[in-house]
């Protein structure tokens, strides 16, 4: 019975592809941009460098809500199983005495994780989420400390910014839907999931004062927790990488099958971006600049932390060996905060004050 379910569900799924392929063809180019724009990578090489320099608890929360709503969706997804509509279409029984939907792959379609909950309607609905609350409890605090009354302009603002949040959420979720990458059922769980994940950060304090050992130990929990679970299911005869096999099999070009999309790639990557985030505020050189309010100093760190990890993704590890990717993998996204927080503006700041020296 649950299997027919679901065999529904995900024919709707693969309906819903090849109408939005069929009808809205000529939009790939934005559906394709809006699945890049999504990806957590831009959260921690975009929103994340800039947020850090004008407000760090927003940067701070904007990370701890990434990373612990993204080892989530690996859990989630360890235990859901759910299918991808690339390989799903070809495979299911759903179309014995019908003709299988033809549905287009692209080049972000052949992920090799499961489907369910969308790892990207998950981070944007989080992050966005984070951010729309954010805005909005600054906004409301500066009211606050003006002794002024709500104003049709804060009305007006407050419905712009959540109005922004849902259409984000839209976009992201048709994408993934025309790309072939998940079913709609899969993107609303995830909307819905990472929505929860920044709601409980929101009401979350601990994580603006945790010590350098909370980072460690939260770390080392998480990632053995989750090699842990993946050994204990593999004992039990669970293959939790089954999804591999089937990326490479009904993918149409072997070289949109991509070793940075497997679940262990993401959970090292987070891991790594957490513990540098630690190892960056408390750094003796963050101690060293955080006093500083100079906007000539925030904008220089803003730039300067664009361009340099700009150039710093650019560098892809190697993967013709999984461990040593692994392991770069971690070491690169612990570089990114760790130079955001603590390098980067020590940097500019030494620069702009020997060179104010100069002029005097």
């Amino acid at each position: 019975m649950l299997d027919a379910v679901m065999d529904a569900v995900q024919g709707f799924g693969v309906d819903s592809t090849h109408y939005l392929q069929t009808n809205y063809g000529d939009t790939q180019g934005l559906f394709l941009w809006v699945s890049w724009a999504a990806d957590l990578r831009n959260t921690f090489f975009i929103f994340f460098p800039i947020w850090v320099h004008l407000k760090a608890s927003v940067a701070i929360k904007l990370i701890w809500v990434a990373v612990i709503g993204d080892w989530l969706n690996l859990v989630f997804k360890w235990i859901l199983f759910g299918e991808r509509p690339y390989w799903w279409v070809h495979e299911t029984a759903h179309y014995a005495n019908n003709a299988r939907p033809h549905i287009e792959q692209y080049p972000m379609t052949c992920e090799t994780g499961p489907g369910s909950p969308s790892g990207h309607a998950m981070g944007a609905a989080g992050v966005y989420y984070t951010l729309v609350t954010s805005i909005l409890a600054i906004l409301t605090s500066r009211t606050q400390q003006n002794s002024k009354p709500s104003s049709n302009k804060d009305w007006y603002l407050k419905a712009g910014l959540w109005s922004l949040f849902w259409g984000v959420q839209v976009c992201v979720c048709l994408s993934r839907v025309f790309i072939a990458a998940h079913f709609p059922h899969q993107v609303v769980a995830g909307v819905i999931t990472g929505m929860i994940v920044a709601e409980a950060f929101n009401r979350t304090q601990w994580i603006y004062s945790a010590s350098m050992k909370k980072y460690f130990y939260t770390t080392l929990f998480l990632t053995s927790f989750a090699v842990g679970f993946y050994l204990l299911l593999k004992s039990l005869g669970v293959d939790l990488l089954w999804t591999l096999d089937k990326a490479q099999k009904w993918c149409a070009r072997p070289e949109w099958v991509h070793l940075d999309t497997t679940p262990f790639a993401s959970l090292l990557r987070n891991m790594g971006t957490l513990f540098g985030l630690g190892l960056g505020l408390h750094s003796p050189l963050y101690s060293e600049t955080k006093r500083s309010n100079s906007a000539t100093v925030k904008a220089g760190c803003i730039i300067s932390s664009l361009v340099l990890l700009h150039l710093f993704d650019s560098f892809k590890p190697p993967t013709h060996t999984a461990a040593l990717f692994y392991l770069l993998s971690f070491c690169k996204s612990a570089t990114v905060p760790l130079v955001t927080v603590s390098i980067i503006p020590y940097c500019v700041s030494r620069a702009l004050t020997s060179q104010g020296k100069k002029f005097m």
